[in-house]
């Protein structure tokens, strides 16, 4: 399984692998000066052709918020294999806690590649047929 890589950006440092690690960094393709509130896209100076049946999820590092006071704006991305058209730019939808600069290079979030939702039909039903467990999540709220 190949995964087809497109850089948009000269003298960004290659995507690559690491041994012990299930997600791969991305970097800024831009030096970004952001202000607290500010609401913007990072360009990630890639585009990628993913393998059919598979998408990419893509996710702030550990480190993100700490670093940079940046929140992904929508938790995390799926880039989905359809996108991997000529212009396709992956980039990263962030809203600014606090003042901020971001300089090209930078490791901003990560990815990792997983099978796409199988296909499945819904059905409406009028019963559920488990148990209860008493309530959503460990606090029980009702």
């Amino acid at each position: 399984m190949k995964v087809y890589i497109k850089y948009f950006v000269k003298d960004i440092i290659p995507v690559t692998k690491i041994e012990k690690g299930d997600w791969i960094d991305l970097r800024a393709a831009e030096d970004v000066k952001m202000k607290a509130g500010d609401w913007g896209y990072i360009r990630l100076g890639v585009g990628m052709i993913l393998p059919e049946g598979y998408e990419a999820h893509v996710a702030p590092r550990s480190s993100t918020f700490k670093n940079y006071g940046i929140l992904v704006s929508n938790s995390f991305g799926i880039i989905d294999n359809s996108f991997c058209g000529e212009e396709d730019e992956w980039r990263l939808p962030v809203y600014a806690a606090r003042d901020t600069e971001i300089h090209k290079n930078d490791r901003i979030c990560q990815f990792r590649i997983l099978e796409k939702q199988p296909d499945f039909e819904l059905e409406t039903v009028e019963h559920l047929r488990n148990v209860s467990r008493g309530g959503f999540g460990s606090t029980g709220i009702k």
